[in-house]
């Protein structure tokens, strides 16, 4: 209250001071002897030139009695009384005392600063901080679930069924006939607690286009999407929504009927048209006992069943009508085909036959996710919304995934790092950056290259302005005072005061990544010899696995989920033993392993520099921060708790773990997860200039083709060589030529 209060009569006033103000009369233990308003609010307040007298005395008066009342000092003010002063106080006297003392005294600094430390309550201040620390240590709390607060806020109090139809109400079914189903949505200001994600910005998605969303790791992608998604930025109604936001919740529902109760519309009109069905069967049996009832009873009697009887025709006539238009909306959203297409869509992204009718809590965090996909695109909604869907599909699935979107028939909003994918799949890039959306056709290629021309030529301009600019001002510069010239020095000037602010163009963020030099052990380092794996004797996983890893290795894992890629790298490093074989491992060998659930290693509850200091410790801060600074964890970024970084940002700290381990090998389970494009780079250029060895399982064809010098497919119990490139393996997946040998190829 006290700080809407402040900030309807300040509005510009700085958040710190309305948090400094709100934590005061908000505090379970103030203090009934302190006055804020008199000692803080009301100077602020009359220090400001633009507020009237009367609201300083309106608002101190109101936050005073809102005081009064927190901290019950009223009755305390009246029994002690106005309060005395020890001596009478003179203060012309004083007053003409300070002025003899200026006048002729010299005046001693560094008395009148102690005499200033002097006057400061030092207990009250210290109260204020630690109130103050205290508020900021709770929001820091509160921020760790901040990036998913709009879509859980939601949840808690919603089922999947009432939210999907609070978004996307029944009602609408059919009344989109004769309207554009085209976005366009200007000055959008959005923002995510105190920090501004969009300004006066304007949404533009033609309907069947495929856009991709890119932006630096914390720029506020995510939050975009769920804004849409929960219709916050105003998406006209008639327009269908569905978010991919989470992974399914596993129960005892099959695969299959899971992703056919997706569908909630489907599901509503099913169950409407079973129960007008046996409305009107019923209403029949009713009709007919009533017309032999009729013929053998008396007069009376007769009229008043006949009365009942067209009674209950009526009845039969609105359900009739009601179903004839429940089947006609059913026929609109295609239901009939819903089993053959749900099955579809779970073959293609993995699921076999076996599968579909299994319960979805059998299904581990990856499948549920695969399961949440496949219910939103069985939806076919007419604004598709995916954040990253890449990052739960191994390579199989995401080839598979690619061909089916190329022919998607309404809109796709996707936010995705993956160069590959976005090549596939997009139409259209937008980039989302300095509280902006900018516009490109064309996939992720073709936008690469227009904004490289595009940054160039506004290079070029403003360079081209500034060499004016300096060119009209050293005329101004050495003429203005020239009586000959003086004339023509006022024109330049005129001349430059019309030109437009010159903004220099946007640099774009330089991220570098760097692993310390590995010194030169001598081999061999790593090598698997004729291992088998189960984790039961009679289902092995792994057979017959013949791998040998060097420094100058540079292996990529591809196959399908659950072949045994991150068990394999489980078995290099150790975690895993044999059920037969040989696992060898140099003596001075240090390896670094980067798992696919990394974050879950990671202490979100303090910041990156005392997680490093706590790992590591022996070095100073600033050693720290330098350290963190080479993985783009720069600036303050590096004092904020871990657990409100963004997702990548946490792979970044994760990285700079890695790389204070000093290792021969690095073992990388899917490291492209979360990180944005310029992560990316940094990350590639970085394993290329590295001296170690390297083992990857990823599923980012541009991050294998560019750091991978040969390829390991994982299928059918075996790990062999693949001699092809990753582009190859994808087209044999899409073709469905799966029964191919790896080594056959």
């Amino acid at each position: 209250m006290a700080a809407q209060l402040m900030q309807k009569t300040l509005p510009n006033l700085d958040f710190p001071v309305l948090s400094y103000i709100n934590s005061l009369f908000t505090s379970s233990d103030a203090d009934p002897a302190d006055d804020p308003v008199g000692s803080f609010i009301r100077p602020l307040l009359e220090s400001e030139s633009t507020v009237p007298p009367a609201d300083v005395d309106r608002v101190c008066a109101e936050m005073d009695a809102l005081w009064l009342k927190l901290t019950g000092a009223e009755q305390a003010r009246a029994e002690r009384g106005p309060a005395k002063l020890e001596q009478a106080l003179d203060m012309r006297r004083q007053e003409l005392k300070s002025k003899r003392q200026v006048v002729t005294q010299v005046v001693d600094v560094a008395s009148v600063v102690k005499a200033r430390e002097t006057q400061v309550n030092l207990k009250a201040l210290e109260k204020a901080e630690a109130k103050l620390k205290a508020k900021l240590e709770k929001r820091n709390a509160r921020s760790l679930y901040e990036g998913s607060k709009l879509m859980q806020a939601q949840q808690s109090k919603k089922s999947y069924e009432e939210l999907f139809l609070e978004v996307n109400p029944l009602q609408v079914i059919g009344r989109d006939k004769g309207k554009s189903k085209d976005i366009h949505l200007e000055n959008i200001d959005l923002n995510f607690g105190s920090h501004r994600i969009l300004s006066s910005a304007t949404l533009t998605l033609p309907f069947g286009r495929r856009a991709g969303l890119i932006g630096r790791n914390g720029i506020g992608k995510s939050t975009l999407l769920r804004a849409m998604a929960l219709r916050e930025i105003a998406v006209p109604q008639h327009i269908s929504i569905l978010y991919v936001q989470q992974e399914v919740v596993g129960d005892d529902t099959p695969a299959l009927e899971s992703v056919l109760q997706a569908d909630v519309h489907r599901s509503r009109l099913l169950a409407e048209e079973r129960d007008l069905n046996e409305q009107i069967s019923a209403l029949e049996r009713e009709g007919e006992e009533r017309a032999a009832h009729a013929q053998t009873a008396s007069e009376d009697e007769r009229e008043k069943v006949h009365a009942e009887l067209r009674k209950a025709e009526r009845k039969k006539d609105d359900a009739m009508g009601r179903l004839g238009e429940v089947q006609r909306l059913l026929v609109e959203i295609d239901a009939d085909s819903g089993p053959s297409r749900a099955a579809e869509l779970l073959a293609g992204l993995g699921f076999s036959k076996q599968d579909q009718d299994m319960p979805t809590k059998s299904f581990s965090g990856g499948w549920r996710m695969r399961l949440s996909l496949a219910r939103a695109l069985f939806c076919k909604p007419d604004l598709l919304l995916l954040d990253e869907p890449s990052n739960n599909l191994d390579l199989n699935a995401l080839a598979w995934l690619e061909d089916y979107l190329q022919t998607w028939p309404s809109t796709l909003f996707v936010v995705s790092h993956d160069r590959s994918f976005l090549n596939a799949v997009a139409t259209d890039i937008v980039h989302q950056h300095g509280e902006r959306l900018d516009y490109y056709k064309g996939n992720f290629a073709q936008f690469y290259a227009t904004k490289s021309e595009r940054a160039k030529q506004q290079r070029r301009e403003y360079e081209s302005q500034l060499q004016y600019r300096q060119h009209l001002q050293a005329f101004i510069d050495r003429w203005r005072y020239n009586a000959n010239r003086a004339a023509q020095a006022q024109s330049k000037i005129k001349i430059l005061e019309k030109l437009p602010e010159l903004e220099p163009p946007e640099e774009d963020d330089v991220v570098t990544f760097k692993f310390p030099e590995t010194d030169k052990i001598s081999p061999p380092l790593l090598q698997l010899s004729d291992v088998d794996f189960g984790y039961s004797k009679d289902r092995l996983l792994l057979k017959n696995v013949n791998l040998d890893v060097g420094l100058d290795s540079r292996i990529g894992l591809i196959g399908a989920n659950g072949a045994g890629k991150s068990t394999l790298l489980k078995l290099l490093i150790g975690e895993l033993q044999p059920i037969r074989g040989q696992q060898a491992r140099n003596g001075r060998l240090r390896i670094a392993y980067f798992a696919q659930h990394h974050i879950d290693s990671l202490d979100l509850t303090v910041n990156s520099v005392a997680y490093l200091q706590r790992l590591f410790p022996g070095l100073t801060e600033q050693q720290y921060r330098s350290h963190l600074a080479a993985f783009g964890i720069t600036g303050m970024t590096s004092l904020q708790l871990i657990g409100t970084l963004s997702g990548g940002q946490k792979s970044r700290v994760s990285f700079a773990v890695l790389s204070m381990q000093r290792p021969h090998i690095l073992l990388l389970d899917e490291p492209t997860n979360h990180l944005d494009l310029e992560g990316l780079d940094a990350l590639m250029d970085a394993l290329n200039r590295w001296n170690g060895g390297v083992i990857v399982v990823s599923h980012d064809s541009t991050f294998i083709h560019t750091v991978c010098k040969e390829l390991w497919v994982c299928a059918d119990t075996k790990a062999e060589k693949f001699y092809g490139d990753v582009d190859e393996y994808k087209k044999i997946i899409v073709s469905g030529n799966k029964t191919m040998r790896p080594s056959q190829v």
